[in-house]
């Protein structure tokens, strides 16, 4: 089936006779001047035909489904979550960054009579959207990672953050659910106490987590925990232990064997520029350009902070979305840089070049950084890469010899 969407610059109308040409069934369209024809279905909306076959599908699969959702770490955590159940169950997840309006029905879709867990990741820039998702979705479980400021732009404020990843609870809530919530987390025990709700904790004091610190040669999170054995991750960073955690709970209620989601979560790997740790001929880096909120950018920058390597640089990129609140947003993260050990910071982007007020390297462009890694290659460094997907920091993987 094609469906015919449309978008700011595109208008799949216009290409829904050319799809039936190249092999599709059926062409799903709103364009009322395109002609009758038998395998052209012409509907009021495409996207909302879209949403509703998702939805229908959900319903006919009677399968338990598990929603994703929060500031930081959803993606992360429904990889983790994905590796440890998938050692039970035929589970249907969330490919890639899919995890919108468009995203939510095509991850339905893909699930078939074969699939016993779906495990769906919702993302939201705007009030209401989670809650559209829910309503296409219908999950029965749910998790929010953690309320952070992003995309303030389209929420207006934490407050705004916190009311619309709360649509997630409130559906659940709604609808006889069950939410996974992290105890250790203010914000959310307080928004899982407001609404009525069967809940299931974890949480690094909850479960009492005993972290191992890191060093040169194990960078990497590793903790013991209470009839598991040793995990020892493949993630940078001990921010993402509530991550662990959460897969660990979900995997604990669905009976999966602690060694199984042990060695499950121990050999999930970050990809796609999300913390990942690249050791090259000449440097290691964290790359983690995926994106970036402030919550994140500090985390980022406190637990490269704490890693044991002599020579350090940071090579951050503005952080977009944030509104009326990119200036201070900027500016704090510069005062924590300003507070901690780094001395070797390099800035891309207007918003922190502003912020920074000549106290550190800056550069307008991810352009300008590569030519001066081309005429001044960093060498014996531990490198910290981090930035909104829209300054493309993702782009000095040739100058920091990631491809070589």
């Amino acid at each position: 089936m094609f469906f015919a969407l449309k978008g700011e610059r595109f208008d799949g109308n216009r290409f829904a006779l050319q799809a039936l040409d190249k092999g599709a069934a059926y062409a799903i369209v709103d364009d009322t001047s395109l002609p009758a024809y038998p395998r052209l279905w012409h509907v009021e909306e495409v996207l909302a035909a879209l949403q509703t076959l998702a939805q229908t599908h959900r319903r006919t699969l009677k399968i338990p489904v598990i929603a994703i959702t929060g500031t930081n770490g959803k993606t992360t955590t429904k990889e983790l979550l994905s590796c440890v159940l998938a050692t039970r169950y035929k589970i249907g997840v969330t490919q890639g960054n899919l995890n919108n309006h468009i995203g939510v029905p095509l991850t339905l879709l893909r699930m078939d009579v074969a699939t016993q867990i779906g495990i769906v990741e919702m993302g939201a820039n705007h009030p209401g959207e989670i809650a559209a998702l829910c309503r296409i979705a219908e999950p029965e479980f749910g998790l929010i990672t953690n309320i952070g400021k992003a995309h303030l732009e389209g929420f207006g404020s934490l407050e705004g953050v916190q009311k619309t990843k709360g649509e997630l609870y409130d559906f659940l809530a709604t609808h006889s659910g069950t939410a996974f919530y992290n105890a250790d987390n203010a914000i959310l025990s307080a928004m899982v106490a407001a609404r009525n709700l069967h809940t299931v904790r974890y949480g690094a004091k909850e479960d009492a987590v005993q972290l191992t610190p890191t060093d040169t040669s194990h960078p990497f999170l590793r903790f013991s925990l209470p009839g598991y054995p040793r995990i020892e991750t493949r993630l940078i960073g001990a921010y993402n232990t509530d991550n662990v955690l959460a897969a660990l709970a979900v995997g604990r209620y669905f009976d999966i064997p602690a060694s199984a989601a042990a060695e499950a979560v121990n050999a999930c790997a970050p990809e796609n520029n999300r913390s990942q740790l690249i050791r090259t001929a000449h440097n290691s880096i964290i790359m983690d350009a995926y994106n970036a909120n402030p919550s994140s950018m500090a985390a980022a920058i406190e637990n490269f902070v704490q890693l044991p390597s002599p020579n350090k640089t940071v090579i951050l990129g503005d952080m977009l979305e944030l509104g009326a609140n990119a200036a201070a947003e900027h500016a704090a993260i510069i005062d924590l840089i300003a507070h901690s050990s780094l001395k070797n910071v390099w800035l891309v982007g207007r918003l922190f070049t502003q912020a920074a007020q000549n106290r550190y390297r800056c550069f307008e462009s991810v352009d300008a950084v590569k030519a001066c890694l081309a005429a001044a290659p960093l060498t014996g460094v531990t490198i910290l890469v981090k930035g909104s997907r829209g300054i493309g920091l993702d782009r000095l993987a040739d100058e920091l010899g990631i491809n070589n």
